[in-house]
């Protein structure tokens, strides 16, 4: 018996008349962990070192599909120096922002510091990196943490791949944050990365998206105000309240009364009287 194998990445444009006499197999793609495993056994194999930040990449580009991640692999492995493929080399050869700036522009919208966050913003420009890729892969680390803040072992289930250290510095990140504030942050820099496309000033754009981050009561939106609300409770679990003794003088505040303030002053002098 002869046997046709028909594979298509877009089924829908197979023609009816075909699909009624054939047998359809669908693919589903490969889960990450698990893609993860069998690249890191075939670096093995192949005896080159790879740094445990590199893996998730190489899934990450390769969207679930062994041949594609095999394809990104291969590029790294044949650039690969004596000291192995290294995250700074991974990270350079498919365009993905480093894992510093994106913790540093994380933990600046967590502090509300807007000099930081700019910081981060030139940071990227001057390095020559795409902001187009920077806000996708801002996105992809809030949306990490937005996960992590409602599940906290998100990692174990395997909701969340990224080596051990990074989960451990997102689940600081994502503690610091409130649910709320966290959510807006997505959603305005998801609403930003959608304006970036075809903008003739990609900087102008990016600095934009932070300055709403970080700008929570320039907005009356729902989020907007629960997102100040959780900065609201967050400094007030981060010190504690002031304790008033009874009988204890009450601290001044603005206009302090001299020791002559309540002296009562003299009746002024009569006027003169009016000539006949």
């Amino acid at each position: 018996h002869l046997k046709f194998i028909f594979a298509t990445t877009e089924p829908e444009k197979v023609i009816g008349t075909i699909r009624s006499r054939t047998h359809h197999y669908p693919f589903r793609l490969v889960p990450p962990g698990t893609l993860r495993e069998y690249l890191r056994e075939v670096c093995g194999r192949e005896g080159i070192p790879v740094d445990d930040g590199v893996l998730p990449l190489v899934v990450r580009a390769g969207a679930g599909s062994v041949r594609d991640s095999m394809s990104v692999m291969d590029q790294l492995l044949a650039g690969a120096a004596d000291d192995g493929v290294t995250y700074g080399m991974a990270t350079s050869l498919l365009g993905y922002t480093d894992g510093s700036l994106l913790d540093a522009v994380v933990e600046a919208f967590a502090a509300g510091d807007g000099a930081a966050a700019f910081e981060v913003v030139d940071t990227v420009i001057e390095g020559g990196n795409d902001p187009r890729r920077f806000v996708a892969d801002l996105l992809e680390r809030l949306r990490d943490l937005v996960i992590l803040a409602a599940v906290p072992d998100a990692a174990e289930k395997g909701l969340i791949d990224a080596p051990v250290d990074v989960i451990e510095r997102m689940q600081a990140q994502a503690s610091v944050f409130g649910a709320a504030e966290l959510s807006r942050a997505a959603d305005l820099v998801n609403t930003g990365l959608t304006e970036m496309r075809g903008a003739t000033s990609p900087r102008l754009q990016l600095e934009l998206i932070c300055a709403r981050v970080l700008l929570p009561a320039a907005f009356d939106d729902e989020r907007s105000v629960q997102a100040r609300l959780d900065r609201l409770e967050r400094g007030a679990a981060s010190g504690p309240a002031p304790v008033f003794t009874p009988g204890a003088p009450t601290p001044a505040l603005g206009y302090v009364p001299g020791p002559d303030a309540h002296t009562p002053m003299a009746p002024p002098p009569p006027a003169p009287a009016a000539p006949p």
